[in-house]
């Protein structure tokens, strides 16, 4: 079971539902660099051929951010399935998925056996249970496919600074969110039939200080990482 993130929080911000809170955000979400947080993990990754991939389908697509970066690493054939029609709308206009789904990670209601690959990327922090996700990839996936996932590493999480965004008049707002340490992550993986073939953390660097200076007391702590999962079965 996840950490309650309330008794970590440092900020005290109003909480609101992934939903709710994606979809005020959606509008200038692309506004965040969060382009060095995830993109340089998917760069170091060293054990998935993207070009070899049928078709991938990429979970919790947002606004499209990382189906631009599948396309620009020779993805042939790729959907995208969120859970916020606003972010959708957002990813449509980037011309970069065959197909744009709405459906949560947990239950997508597509067919079994139909992608290579899936990735996600920034939202694993909002699911209460992660054996959801790891069984339901394992469906929608076919046997030897992969699963990319990147998230928000969870020192920050127990350090109190949950995902949040800043609404016009300046208010900030948490995203519901949930502490998974990674043997939270194997263990979910590893009974859905996944077996880890790589895993990488990314620190806190310039990229990110320049944008937000007040950070450099987090200089090189961990910031996001990823896994990329084998399915076994």
């Amino acid at each position: 079971m996840p950490l309650d993130f309330r008794q970590f929080d440092q900020r005290g911000y109003p909480i609101q539902s992934v939903r709710d809170g994606y979809a005020e955000w959606a509008e200038y979400y692309d506004s965040i660099p969060l382009n060095v947080l995830d993109l340089p993990l998917l760069d170091r990754i060293t054990t998935v051929d993207w070009p070899a991939a049928q078709r991938v389908i990429d979970l919790a697509c947002g606004t499209g951010r990382i189906g631009v970066w599948l396309r620009e690493h020779d993805v042939r054939a790729l959907d995208g399935l969120d859970l916020t029609p606003e972010m959708l709308a957002r990813a449509r206009t980037r011309d970069v998925y065959d197909s744009v789904l709405l459906g949560s990670v947990e239950e997508t209601g597509l067919p079994d056996s139909q992608y290579d690959i899936a990735t996600m990327v920034l939202a694993d922090e909002h699911l209460s249970d992660l054996q959801p996700l790891y069984r339901e990839v394992a469906r929608i996936t076919r046997p030897f496919g992969r699963f990319v996932l990147v998230g928000y590493h969870p020192h920050f999480l127990l350090n109190g600074m949950p995902t949040h965004y800043h609404r016009a008049d300046g208010e900030a707002v948490t995203v519901e969110s949930y502490v998974h340490l990674m043997s939270d992550h194997v263990k979910a993986a590893t009974a859905a039939g996944w077996k880890l073939a790589e895993m990488d953390e990314w620190l806190i660097g310039d990229a990110w200080i320049a944008h937000k200076p007040s950070w450099e007391r987090w200089r090189n702590h961990p910031f996001s990482y990823s896994m990329v999962w084998d399915r076994t079965r």
